[in-house]
């Protein structure tokens, strides 16, 4: 593999092949400590599965390395079927904010994949992180959705469970597939791309499930031992949201002793207006879908 390096006056840029999975860990661990949605709890041997949920390539990815020290980072999802580059993370350990390690490994972020060919950039930042959502204003980054969390909390479901189609996740997965291709913004971790590596991961006894109502998908998986239900993925096709909101009450319904969690994933217009009104409660914090065009 050729050696890649890009100088800046305070680090060495290198790909993220050159450095070990332990060095990698370490610095994402000590970046996430103080994070305004919590720390990063991940151990060592569960780093490779978490890079690969979050479909980052490596290859394309980079460190800033200071003294031989990884400092800070930015790890890159390419999206293929959009021509995007999404920015997965980028983080910089306390002693290196303020450096310029950060901005540096954006700028080389938006220069490679220029020279790549790439059409779009793409990222998701939590609103209330007001640092970095300058930092990528400043470069150029528009914010183009809000991405929501929401959760329900135990309880009987208000009203009768409307019948629902289980698919298969081969069919799943061909249907997010054909929805990623026919809407520009659609976060990656609620597409195909992610959700096969989750499903492939996820323990014996909780699967991922797939229905479907009319031109909305819900992609779930039950959590038994936190009593809880995780949404992985809920898109609806139609703009009034019906079938989203037959499967946020039907998940409710059958699942009445659980609380039911969505990340900060959900495109209000694709199915998260339907979450509220099946009685999800919309999360404080929210992030911010941005794109950049190059």
């Amino acid at each position: 593999m050729p050696h890649h390096t890009t100088h800046t006056t305070a680090a060495t840029l290198v790909a993220a092949t050159e450095r070990s999975p332990a060095d990698w860990h370490a610095a994402f661990t000590a970046a996430f400590a103080d994070y305004l949605i919590g720390p990063f709890n991940l151990t060592l041997a569960q780093w490779p599965a978490f890079l690969a949920r979050q479909g980052v390539d490596l290859a394309l990815s980079r460190a800033a390395v200071v003294d031989g020290a990884l400092v800070a980072f930015a790890l890159v999802a390419p999206r293929p079927v959009r021509g995007r580059w999404r920015l997965g993370t980028m983080g910089a350990l306390p002693a290196a904010r303020g450096s310029g390690a950060a901005p540096a490994l954006l700028d080389d972020f938006i220069a490679r994949a220029r020279q790549a060919g790439v059409r779009t950039l793409e990222l998701e930042v939590f609103a209330a992180n007001e640092r970095a959502l300058r930092l990528y204003q400043g470069r150029g980054f528009e914010t183009i959705h809000p991405l929501r969390g929401h959760e329900r909390a135990p309880g009987p479901a208000a009203g009768e469970a409307p019948p629902v189609q289980a698919v298969t996740l081969d069919e799943a997965w061909a249907w997010l597939d054909a929805a990623d291709a026919r809407i520009a913004d659609l976060p990656l971790q609620v597409t195909s791309q992610v959700l096969r590596v989750a499903a492939a991961a996820a323990p014996a006894g909780a699967p991922l499930q797939a229905w479907r109502d009319g031109d909305a998908q819900l992609v779930f998986a039950e959590q038994p031992a936190q009593q809880a239900v995780a949404v992985h993925s809920l898109v609806d096709l139609d703009p009034a949201q019906p079938g989203a909101l037959a499967l946020a009450q039907a998940l409710a319904a059958r699942h009445p002793g659980h609380t039911l969690r969505v990340p900060a994933l959900q495109r209000p217009d694709l199915g998260g207006d339907a979450l509220q009104r099946a009685g999800f409660a919309p999360q404080a914090l929210h992030q911010w879908l941005m794109r950049r065009a190059l």
